[in-house]
């Protein structure tokens, strides 16, 4: 059961309905805190590929009441396999520990799927879609921002979870620098060195790809590019679908093309669909293990609808400004990184997580206290944003090529048990949950962090409720 909370509550302003977006709805929805959602799309679009969520999640969908719908859709995985496009097999990486140290297994899922079901935690009334945001001012103790269709809606905090190129963190950025409060490297533009095509497939003949046959066999391959400058991936779904992934790792000059050729189509990381098609003619060819090993991304390619196959670009930075007045940043926002080490999609949920326990423990809608909330904010959410960016720093070398990947391959392949063991350690040391939603008992070998905004929220709904939580 949700607790009550004591007014005044605050009106949150949530702009973007991603992933980071929706669940930090799907929170101040369970403990009665008024938001609204502004979404600049005009529909829920199916894109995307697949995310591996284990440890650093369950607890807090178990709390939800997803966690069944959750494995439903879901497919349990224990190996990343890899080859090189020669057919040659790179050691395959076992996440067994994972189950071990975090309580729960490792379970691919569509990111679609995983869309729909936290969808599902908001009211469809809350959310307001073709919302581009233009604007943003703070007066009487409020924050309002103005959409491009003229529409003004005002609060007491505003989040930005829209995305590596967030509106909200430009009108930001832009005041704090005209007040010279900017920090130079948050100037900058944002760094990338890699496009990615992803998409996902309509659901496979099993006579044709007898991969799927049985839902529950782990299937998650990673290739890596000899002579090219690609890698790419295939995970099977237990929808029988294939989610899939195609990196492209530019050079400095092909960067910079690339760059550019993003500035002269759009404002954002997507292209459209003549890029898009053109990626997929240069890599139709590529060899990948499915459909008895005859198969090529080609194949594949044919069995994806065409508005389900996206290119975007893989930007890699931390942003040292996260929050100011009454605006916070969540997500890809405030830091995004490379989707290689598979933590992008997780560390935005956290955010979430921690904000929202953050938001129902405010004592006021003051300036103050909300500044003050913010600062734990960053203070709890920033180091596990640098580690994130750390990791998917190394993995991108893994895929990149070269010499610099051929060693990385080396020493993961000779790294002996326990080294191996405490990396995996370090994926699932992050399980926060909702300071004010039922606690779950951990089940993992390895105790969690602590997570000092859950605490906070949790003795204020004991306080609240008069019912003593552990």
């Amino acid at each position: 059961m949700s607790a009550t909370v004591a007014t005044p509550r605050p009106h949150v302003l949530i702009v973007g309905a991603g992933l980071g977006g929706l669940l930090l709805g799907g929170l101040l929805e369970r403990c009665n805190i008024p938001y609204e959602i502004f979404e600049r799309a005009s529909s829920v679009k199916p894109l995307g590929s697949a995310l591996n969520i284990a440890a650093q999640m369950a607890p807090l969908l178990i709390q939800l009441g997803i966690y069944e719908q959750f494995e439903q859709i879901s497919r349990y995985q224990r190996y990343v396999y890899s080859a090189k496009d020669n057919g040659e097999p790179v050691a395959p990486l076992d996440f067994v520990a994972m189950e071990e140290f975090g309580g729960y297994p490792c379970r691919i899922v569509s990111r679609p799927l995983l869309y729909d079901l936290f969808l599902s935690l908001v009211p469809p009334q809350k959310i307001h879609f073709s919302k581009r945001i233009l604007s943003i001012t703070e007066e009487d103790n409020k924050v309002k921002i103005q959409a491009a269709d003229n529409t003004v809606y005002e609060g007491d905090i505003l989040v930005g979870a829209d995305g590596a190129y967030s509106a909200v963190r430009q009108r930001l950025y832009e005041k704090l620098k005209k007040d010279g409060k900017l920090p130079k490297s948050d100037q900058e533009d944002l760094p990338f060195n890699c496009t990615c095509l992803v998409g996902q497939t309509e659901p496979l003949d099993v006579e044709e790809y007898p991969e799927l046959k049985n839902p529950e066999d782990p299937y998650f391959f990673t290739y890596i590019g000899k002579e090219k400058p690609f890698t790419w991936a295939i995970f099977a779904t237990k929808q029988r679908t294939l989610c899939w992934m195609v990196v492209h790792n530019l050079s400095s000059e092909t960067s910079k093309a690339a760059q550019e050729q993003r500035f002269r189509n759009s404002d954002n990381s997507e292209w459209g669909p003549h890029a898009a098609q053109a990626m997929c003619d240069e890599t139709m060819n590529f060899p990948i293990s499915f459909g008895g090993g005859k198969k090529k991304l080609g194949d594949i390619y044919e069995k994806t609808p065409k508005e389900r196959i996206v290119k975007v670009m893989l930007e890699e930075k931390v942003f040292k400004t996260w929050y100011s007045g009454r605006t916070v940043l969540l997500g890809d926002a405030c830091h995004k990184v490379n989707p290689s080490a598979g933590v992008g999609a997780i560390i935005a949920m956290h955010d979430a997580i921690a904000l929202a326990n953050l938001i129902y423990a405010l004592p006021s809608n003051t300036q103050g206290d909300i500044t003050k909330a913010f600062k734990e904010y960053y203070a709890e959410r920033y180091a596990p944003a640098i580690e994130a960016y750390n990791s998917s720093v190394m993995m991108s070398k893994l895929f990149k090529g070269g010499f610099a990947a051929a060693f990385a391959w080396f020493m993961t392949n000779n790294m002996p048990n326990w080294l191996w063991r405490i990396s995996v350690k370090r994926l699932v040391h992050r399980r926060p949950q909702s300071g004010f939603l039922k606690p779950v008992q951990d089940k993992g070998s390895v105790p969690p962090n602590p997570s000092p905004s859950c605490e906070k929220a949790r003795a204020l709904y004991n306080k609240r409720t008069g019912v003593t939580t552990v």
